[in-house]
């Protein structure tokens, strides 16, 4: 009898989630998918039930759960809320689940997954940002591997791979530079969500696109490689890379640097998470370095770019600092791109958080709740006497 790996994935309905069904259906029916969850895109859910006949589905938005269930009446179970995403990515049966939501509401899924011993394929940077510590070392007690999907963090971890940990003297994590790389600071103010949208490489969802336009993705990613790899601060670096190829590098102490590059298509990680330690035969375009010419470097600009700046800051700081800079940042990116405030004040938001928090001791999950939450509403304050 043919043996199937069980999978959930949460966030379905994202551009993550949808590649990541793309890359399951050319692995020829070896995945039997258990869960797929989504916030409000319900007829794209209906559409993916139809197809994949899954065990069951989870709908975060209450409202859009009940639609759901009066629009549809399929033969599987139908859970709501953030309770019904943590019990998908709980479920038993799960042998990997693929975590591709938006911010925060990645922590207790993944929390969850890990306590049943469940693999991760981490799509959700602000989940290790929130909850680095509190994830990594349950993960570690659990015996739970955690794959990162980013590119840039599938690109160290293949480069490092039959290397020992003590030999690396650095990373560097490449960014494109996002759609404002050579546009002018003084030009930022007056920005629009369009332009912001408007990516040159990659195709996401909009709030990870404008983290990437103001570099807050990059700086995530810092964070998320310091606690994916076990790396100091001073041992990752940016590098502004605007062709997207090379993912990142690897410096050893023997000063010889390894490099993994490839096409922007997000399906490659998310093909190597699911098949890691191994690799699966894809067809997928293939990097003709000839065609591509010349690739480019350049060091960022931390005062035109300073949600980066931030997130350095932020992890330096460690505590509740990371929960805060994740936090604010949410509500700062929704605020632009509900046309409430400029581009320009998306770190200018952040930053006040960051400063006028009242510094809290963080142990558990409840802890990390609850500065989540006292943080959105201070920065929708912040947010408020800014227009005024």
């Amino acid at each position: 009898m043919k043996e199937f790996k069980k999978i959930s994935i949460l966030g379905s309905t994202g551009s993550i989630g949808l590649q990541s069904l793309e890359v399951i259906d050319l692995i020829n029916d070896n995945y039997k998918i258990n869960f797929l969850t989504a916030n409000t895109k319900i007829d794209l859910l209906a559409k993916q039930v139809e197809k994949y006949h899954p065990v069951g589905v989870a709908i975060s938005d209450e409202a859009s759960y009940w639609e759901f269930k009066r629009k549809y009446n399929f033969d599987c179970k139908v859970l709501c809320g953030e309770e019904g995403v943590a019990e998908a990515a709980a479920y038993s049966e799960n042998d990997i689940i693929i975590q591709a939501l938006v911010g925060f509401s990645g922590v207790k899924p993944t929390l969850e997954a890990i306590s049943n011993k469940i693999k991760i394929a981490l799509a959700n940077k602000e989940t290790l940002v929130s909850a680095g510590k509190l994830i990594t070392e349950a993960a570690k007690k659990q015996g739970v591997e955690i794959i990162a999907i980013d590119s840039e963090h599938s690109a160290i971890l293949q480069c490092i791979i039959g290397e020992k940990i003590e030999n690396i003297k650095k990373i560097v994590l490449t960014a494109s530079g996002g759609p404002f790389f050579r546009t002018p600071f003084e030009d930022f103010k007056n920005l629009s969500v369009e332009e912001a949208l408007n990516h040159p490489n990659w195709q996401m969802g909009n709030k990870i696109t404008i983290d990437s336009a103001t570099l807050m993705n990059k700086g995530f990613e810092v964070i998320e490689a310091h606690w994916l790899f076990g790396l100091k601060a001073d041992q990752i670096e940016v590098i502004i890379h605007p062709q997207s190829i090379v993912h990142s590098f690897v410096h050893f102490v023997d000063s010889s640097v390894k490099a993994q590059l490839g096409l922007p298509d997000m399906k490659i990680p998310i093909a190597y998470a699911l098949s890691y330690p191994n690799r699966i035969e894809f067809d997928f375009e293939q990097l003709d370095m000839s065609k591509i010419g010349t690739l480019e470097f350049y060091e960022p600009d931390l005062e035109k770019f300073r949600c980066l700046n931030l997130a350095y800051k932020a992890m330096n700081e460690g505590g509740d600092a990371p929960i805060v800079l994740n936090a604010a940042n949410e509500i700062a990116v929704q605020a632009f791109l509900d046309y409430q405030i400029p581009f320009d004040q998306i770190p200018l938001i952040i930053e006040l958080a960051l400063e006028n928090r009242q510094v809290q001791d963080v142990i558990s999950i409840e802890d990390i709740n609850n500065v989540d939450k006292e943080t959105r509403i201070k920065t929708k304050e912040i947010i408020k006497n800014l227009r005024n």
